[in-house]
């Protein structure tokens, strides 16, 4: 068991995926305004890694 299994079933609508990205996207940029360097490369890497995966990567399982 993956601590985010970006493959599962729950991701499959667009907008839930454009959602978590615009979220941890949004949040880094929140981070770096407020002076906190270490958090928004957090954020961001979250945010890339989801993008990349929801939007390049994105085959989910089929439910069983």
């Amino acid at each position: 068991m993956k601590l985010l299994d970006v493959q599962h079933p729950f991701f499959r609508p667009m907008w839930r995926r454009v959602v978590i990205t615009a979220l941890c996207l949004g949040w880094a940029a929140f981070e770096f305004i407020t002076a906190s360097p270490f958090f928004g490369v957090l954020f961001g890497a979250i945010g890339v890694y989801c993008a990349y995966q929801f939007f390049f990567a994105f085959a989910p399982k089929d439910p069983e």
